[in-house]
């Protein structure tokens, strides 16, 4: 096995220890985040119904896959959430250290209002 698919192997294995704690809902979603190399995903799930509650990603807005993208991805997520009254979330941070991309996506979200 190749180095590569031995660190996603154990990303994945962080991730699912995690899943079992974190359970989004209507009033509290689940903001999840993938990381791939050149872009930043985030997403408002509520677990109980099985859907997607709002999305932003990097790719959307025309960025880059750096800290600067990923803080606008965060402020773009945090915004669409107001609108449809979420301030509470539960953050997954999907198997990735809480560092870099994945901290200032988290750390814009925290500015524009929503609560982890």
């Amino acid at each position: 096995m190749n180095h590569s698919a031995f660190k996603h192997q154990r990303r994945q294995a962080r991730q699912q220890r995690a899943r079992r704690r974190l359970r989004g809902s209507a009033a509290r979603p689940r903001l999840n985040v993938f990381r791939s190399l050149n872009h930043i995903y985030a997403q408002l799930v509520d677990d109980d119904a099985n859907r997607v509650l709002a999305s932003a990603s990097s790719l959307k807005l025309a960025v880059g896959g750096n800290r600067a993208a990923a803080r606008e991805v965060g402020l773009a997520l945090a915004r669409v959430a107001r609108e449809r009254g979420i301030e509470q979330v539960v953050f997954d941070r999907g198997g990735y250290p809480y560092h870099g991309r994945v901290q200032a996506l988290a750390e814009a979200c925290r500015e524009s209002g929503l609560k982890f």
